[in-house]
């Protein structure tokens, strides 16, 4: 059996950095993430005047309940969704000019139904040059508060963002959502925000929070349960292969655990205790049609072992992976097809008919994160698979490719 211990989570400390710079006192994370998209994070809230300390396995954050300790900012957010769309939130709480610009590939992520949501609170937020999309600049004035309605059908880090403003907010707010992808991200964030004192319900559709502020904390960080997708599907994919993920177990927060579900209905073992996650290999992988809307960061995992399946493999309700750091499903289809794997795909789905992949082949990245872990599985299968930038893992991972690498060549 192999033990692999994974970085912490990104969506988990993500949140954790803008409820720990909105609470009172001073919140201490331990084992963040230390990574491009959390690095970016981190460097966008000093640009606000909020004083971060890092040191090796904790940070510590002054929180500012008034709002960013400037004026008059600059923010760059690199390529991180989570800063692009939290900071300008939390920003609008305060008082002061807040800028905020991104690199070419958060650029063209969408951020309309935010904007329009800010826009609908009293915010005077401008977009620079393409509606809906960085760059933008926040001059604010802090948030009254009240009710408003909100699709969250593309990424349900809109809402994430709304809510953990409601308590920020001068009267609260009541956010009724029409649709919603990816909710299990959307129970994190409300776990969370209780963690850091905040009152928050739930009635149907129509999400309530109460303008209590925050709470400084002492938050341990969850490993990644994204990132333990890439290690389960080895382990599954490899006869007589077994892992063990600690710290991901029956209580985890993150809906991506849920992937060990899937690779159980493929044929693998899987065991989750309290506090650990166990996948060993049965030799076989079955074929399946699986919804993965609410697991949708984990569908290019799947897609990347469904060859090795002895049926065909259909995933289906995955409509956002299309604007993610790049289209997930083309993105996969393309690379599937240059190994030789017979592909079909639709606005939301995508089905992969069971081969053996060939190489030599360069895998088109696309400067997404998830294409390389996701096809360095199949390498372990597939001799001669190479990346044109293996390097973009640092959003998530730098280590990847070293862990990856010694997890590979375990017996």
């Amino acid at each position: 059996m192999t033990v692999i211990d994974i970085p912490g989570s990104k969506s988990v400390t993500a949140r954790a950095l803008f409820l720990a710079a909105a609470a009172e006192g001073t919140t201490t994370l331990l084992r963040p993430l230390v990574s491009d998209d959390t690095e970016g994070f981190a460097e966008g809230l000093g640009a606000l005047g909020y004083a971060v300390r890092r040191e090796p396995g904790a940070w510590h954050i002054e929180g500012r309940p008034a709002g960013p300790g400037t004026a008059d900012a600059d923010v760059y957010c690199r390529d991180g969704a989570t800063t692009a769309r939290f900071l300008p939130t939390l920003a609008a709480a305060g008082h002061g000019t807040f800028r905020f610009d991104a690199s070419a590939q958060m650029r063209r992520r969408p951020l309309g139904p935010l904007s329009t949501a800010l826009r609908e609170l009293g915010v005077d937020l401008r977009h620079g040059e393409r509606d809906g999309h960085h760059p933008l600049a926040v001059h604010a004035a802090g948030v009254k508060g009240g009710a408003l309605t909100l699709d969250a059908g593309q990424s349900s880090q809109y809402l994430t963002a709304l809510l953990m403003l409601g308590p920020l907010t001068a009267e609260g707010l009541d956010i009724t959502v029409t649709d919603l992808v990816s909710e299990p991200y959307v129970e994190i964030t409300l776990a969370m925000m209780r963690s850091f004192g905040a009152e928050v319900a739930r009635d149907g559709r129509t999400y309530r929070v109460a303008p209590t502020g925050y709470r400084a904390a002492r938050y341990p960080i969850e490993p990644d349960a994204s990132t333990a997708s890439y290690f389960f599907a080895a382990a599954a994919l490899q006869p007589g292969r077994e892992v063990t993920v600690p710290g991901l177990g029956t209580g985890a927060l993150q809906g991506d655990l849920a992937f060990v579900d899937v690779l159980r209905r493929m044929g693998a073992e899987v065991e989750v205790t309290a506090d650990a996650t166990t996948v060993r290999s049965t030799g076989t992988l079955r074929g399946l049609t699986v919804n993965m809307r609410d697991i949708s960061d984990t569908m290019p995992t799947l897609a990347a072992i469904a060859p090795f399946a002895d049926g065909p493999v259909r995933i289906e309700d995955v409509a956002n992976t299309r604007v993610k750091e790049c289209d997930r499903l083309d993105a996969c289809a393309e690379n599937l097809r240059r190994l030789g794997i017979t592909v079909t795909t639709g606005p939301d789905w995508i089905e992969i008919q069971p081969g053996t992949p060939a190489g030599p082949v360069e895998i088109a990245t696309h400067g997404d994160h998830r294409i390389v872990m996701s096809f360095a599985v199949t390498a372990l299968r597939t001799p001669g698979i190479t990346f044109d930038d293996p390097g973009c893992v640092r959003k998530t991972f730098p280590d990847f490719h070293h862990e990856f690498g010694a997890f590979a060549r375990t017996p």
